[in-house]
C-alpha cells in the first residue's frame, strides 16, 4: 500500500511538473490553488500535520505491550571472593581448626564456589500498561495537538492566500496600466502626425509640434519604466506562489471582474470570533493548556502494571564452554542434554506517589498560572480582531470613495481631452491646452487606477479580518 502511494505521488508530480511547463496564464483561483500546494509554508503545515499524526499513534503505541529481549555474555578472569563467617566444622568452608588463631564467628574471604568464572543468559520480558493517568490524558493531548496542527495549517493557508491575492492584483492593475499605456501613445502619435501635417500646410507652428514631442517622447520613457518595474510585481507573484522563477507567467483576468463593493452589513451577518483561524489556535492552545493541568493532577494517581519474563541462563568454567553442550551438568533430575536452563516470572507492580518534596505541587501551580494567561490572550485577541476590523472597514470605505471620485475624474478628463483635441484641429484652441488635457488624463488614469489597487487591497484585508479569505470548507 506504502508502495502504491509513493507511486501516485510520483505520477502526480509528473504531471503538476508537466502542467507547470505546459500553463503559463493562471486565474486568481489558480495561483491561490497552486500556491497552497506549492508553496514552502503550506509544504511545512501539511509536514507538521503528519507529525501530528504520528505523534498521536506514538502516543497509543505507549499503551500497548511493551516487548524487550535482552542477551549478554560474561567473563570474569577472577572472581570476586565469598564471605562468610566461621560456624566450625561441617560448615560452608569445611573444618578449618587447623588454622592457627581461627575461631568461630570469624569472618572468611573464601574462593566463591557459587558462580563459575563465565556466564550467560538470554530473556523476552513483556510489559503492559494496566493504569496510568498521565497516559490517559496523554491520549486526549495527542488528538487535540493533530487538531492543533490542522488550525495552524489553516492559518497558514490563511496568510498564503491574502499574500498571493495582494500580488496577482499588483499585477492585474499593472497589466491594465500596460494598455493604457499603448492606448496613450498612440493618441499622442495620433496628434503629433496631424500636427506635423499642420505645421506642413502652415496652420501650425514648430514649437507646436515639439511640445507634442516632448510629451510623447516622456510617456515612452514613462512605459519604458514602468514595464520594467511591472517584472518585479510578477517576480514578487512567483515568490509567493513558489513558481519557478525562471518559468514565465502571465495572468489571466479583469478588473472589471473584482468585485470591490460589498455590503458591508452582510460582513456582520453571522459574525463570530471563531470564524478567525488564529482565534481557533488560540481555542486550541487553551484546549491544550488545560490538558497540561490535568495531567499534572494525573501525577497524584497510581500507575498499575504488569510483566512477565522468560528466559535461559548457564555458567560455564571458560567462556567458550558456554556454547558447547554438556552432558555433565547435573541437576535436581540428574544427567541433563543441554545446559542451558529456563526461568519464568510474571507479576504486576503498582507505584503509589506519597510525597515528591511538593514539586508537583508547584508544577501544577505553574500550569493553572499558565492557563490564566492564555485567558488572558483571549481577550487580547478579541480586543486586535474588533480593532482589524474597524480599522479594515474605515479603510475600505475610504478606498470606495475615493474609487468613485477617481473614477468620475477620469471620465471628466477623458471628456476634456477629446474637446480640447478637437477644438485645436479645428483651430479654436492652442496647443498649450491639448498637452494640459493629456498630461490630466494621464495623472487621472493613474490616480484611478492607484484607487482602484487600494480598493482590492482593502477588500482582502477586509475579508481577512472577518475570517472570509479561507473557503467555506476546509
Amino acid at each position: 500500500m506504502k508502495q502504491f502511494y509513493k507511486l501516485t505521488g510520483w505520477i502526480v508530480g509528473l504531471l503538476l511538473a508537466g502542467q507547470v511547463s505546459a500553463q503559463q496564464s493562471f486565474t486568481l483561483d489558480q495561483c491561490i490553488d497552486y500556491a497552497l500546494t506549492n508553496s514552502i509554508n503550506a509544504q511545512n503545515a501539511i509536514l507538521d500535520q503528519e507529525i501530528a499524526a504520528a505523534k498521536v499513534k506514538e502516543t497509543i503505541g505507549l499503551g500497548l505491550p511493551q516487548i524487550s529481549v535482552d542477551a549478554s555474555i560474561v567473563h570474569n578472569p577472577k572472581l570476586a571472593r565469598f564471605f562468610t563467617t566461621y560456624t566450625g566444622a561441617g560448615g560452608f568452608v569445611g573444618d578449618l581448626s587447623s588454622v592457627p588463631g581461627i575461631q568461630v564467628g570469624d569472618v572468611i574471604a573464601a574462593k566463591n564456589f557459587f558462580q563459575l568464572q563465565s556466564s550467560g543468559g538470554a530473556s523476552v520480558t513483556a510489559n503492559q500498561l494496566i493504569f496510568n493517568g498521565s497516559y490517559l490524558v496523554g491520549l486526549q493531548a495527542s488528538s487535540t495537538y493533530k487538531e492543533l496542527a490542522t488550525k495552524t495549517a489553516n492559518q497558514t493557508r490563511e496568510q498564503i492566500i491574502q499574500q498571493v491575492m495582494k500580488a496577482y492584483y499588483g499585477v492585474l492593475i499593472n497589466k491594465e496600466r500596460i494598455g493604457l499605456f499603448a492606448s496613450n501613445i498612440a493618441r499622442v502619435d495620433s496628434l503629433l502626425r496631424n500636427t506635423k501635417a499642420l505645421f506642413e500646410n502652415g496652420f501650425a507652428e514648430s514649437i507646436d509640434v515639439d511640445r507634442i514631442q516632448v510629451t510623447l517622447n516622456n510617456l515612452k520613457a514613462e512605459q519604458n519604466k514602468f514595464l520594467n518595474l511591472n517584472e518585479l510585481g510578477v517576480e514578487l507573484l512567483k515568490f509567493q506562489m513558489n513558481y519557478p522563477m525562471d518559468q514565465p507567467l502571465e495572468i489571466v483576468g479583469n478588473i472589471n471582474e473584482v468585485q470591490v463593493d460589498p455590503n458591508l452589513d452582510s460582513y456582520k451577518e453571522g459574525w463570530d470570533y471563531k470564524n478567525r483561524p488564529d482565534y481557533q489556535v488560540l481555542e486550541t492552545n487553551r484546549k491544550l493548556q488545560a490538558l497540561n493541568v490535568k495531567n499534572q493532577n494525573a501525577t497524584f494517581m497510581p500507575s498499575l502494571n504488569a510483566f512477565a519474563t522468560l528466559g535461559y541462563s548457564t555458567q560455564s568454567p571458560q567462556i567458550g564452554g558456554l556454547f558447547k553442550t554438556n552432558s555433565n551438568v547435573k541437576d535436581e533430575g540428574g544427567l541433563g542434554p543441554d545446559k542451558w536452563y529456563n526461568y519464568s516470572q510474571v507479576g504486576v507492580s503498582l507505584r503509589v506517589p506519597i510525597f515528591s518534596g511538593f514539586q508537583r505541587h508547584y508544577k501544577l501551580q505553574q500550569e493553572k498560572i499558565t492557563l490564566q494567561k492564555v485567558d488572558n490572550g483571549f481577550r487580547s485577541l478579541k480586543n486586535g480582531i474588533d480593532l482589524e476590523i474597524k480599522q479594515s472597514s474605515l479603510m475600505f470605505q475610504n478606498a470606495i470613495e475615493t474609487l468613485n471620485t477617481q473614477r468620475d475624474n477620469m471620465q471628466l478628463a477623458s471628456k476634456v481631452a477629446k474637446v480640447t483635441k478637437i477644438k485645436y484641429e479645428q483651430g479654436v484652441g492652442s496647443n498649450i491646452e491639448v498637452i494640459d488635457a493629456e498630461n490630466s488624463l494621464r495623472q487621472a488614469q493613474t490616480n484611478f487606477y492607484g484607487a482602484m489597487f487600494d480598493a482590492m487591497i482593502t477588500k482582502v484585508d477586509l475579508d481577512k479580518a472577518y475570517g472570509k479569505l479561507l473557503p467555506t470548507k476546509q
